[in-house]
This record gives structure tokens, C-alpha cells and sequence, in this order.
């Protein structure tokens, strides 16, 4: 059974930096292109990052470039998010989904097969 768990949200103020952890368990990490999305109350959840299933693309929404970098660790099982100059419209909870043999460009969550809780991440002014 696939499964993915996220961590690493908290809070942080304006122009500090986090880096968020997702691991997958139940099938290895080259089997999934992997994607961050995020949410706020009463708005859709927008994509955020994503990384294909050989760790070769990665893919930015305009709002992240220059500012997040994903990467993964094949041996962890671990994609990661760092995010750094954060701002306050960045707060939002964070979910990191799977999409089987994705390239990690997919930015509807239909595309996406397996997800996690979330985790929150709030930056204050």
C-alpha cells in the first residue's frame, strides 16, 4: 500500500526559508513523479513543484521559481521542498501527491494518485 507522509511545515517569518519532507512508502520513489500542491481556506489547491519519476525534470509554478527547489532522495524514499524567501501569501498547507510514472509537470490534482495530510506552513508579516 502506497502511502505518503509529509513534514517540516511550521512557522517562519517573512524572507525565512523551510524545507519540507515527504516520504513515500509501499512502492520505491522511481516509480512516481512527485508533486507539491498547496491550499488555503475556501481556494483551490494550486500546484506548487514537481519532479518526474527519474528525478531528471522538475517543474515550477511561476509563483515558486527562484524561490523553492525540489529535489528527492531515492535511497530516503524522500522528495523535498526548500522554500526560501517566504512571504505571507506563501502560508497555506502544503501536500505532496504521487502520480505513477509521472514527469512531474502534471499540475491538476487528478492527475495525482496517492497524497498526504498535509503539513502547515505559516509566514508571518
Amino acid at each position: 500500500q502506497v502511502q505518503v507522509v509529509e513534514s517540516g511545515g511550521g512557522l517562519v517569518q517573512t524572507g525565512g526559508s523551510l524545507s519540507l519532507s515527504c516520504v513515500l512508502s509501499g512502492r520505491t520513489l522511481n516509480s512516481f513523479g512527485m508533486g507539491w500542491f498547496r491550499q488555503v481556506p475556501g481556494k483551490d489547491r494550486e500546484f506548487v513543484s514537481g519532479i518526474g519519476w527519474n528525478g531528471k525534470t522538475t517543474y515550477y509554478a511561476t509563483s515558486a521559481k527562484g524561490r523553492f527547489t525540489i529535489s528527492r532522495d531515492v535511497a530516503k524514499n524522500t522528495v523535498f521542498l526548500q522554500m526560501n524567501s517566504l512571504g505571507p501569501e506563501d502560508t497555506a498547507i502544503y501536500y505532496c501527491a504521487a502520480e505513477l510514472f509521472g514527469a512531474g509537470t502534471k499540475t491538476s490534482q487528478s492527475d495525482y494518485h496517492y497524497w498526504g495530510q498535509g503539513t502547515q506552513v505559516t509566514v508571518s508579516a
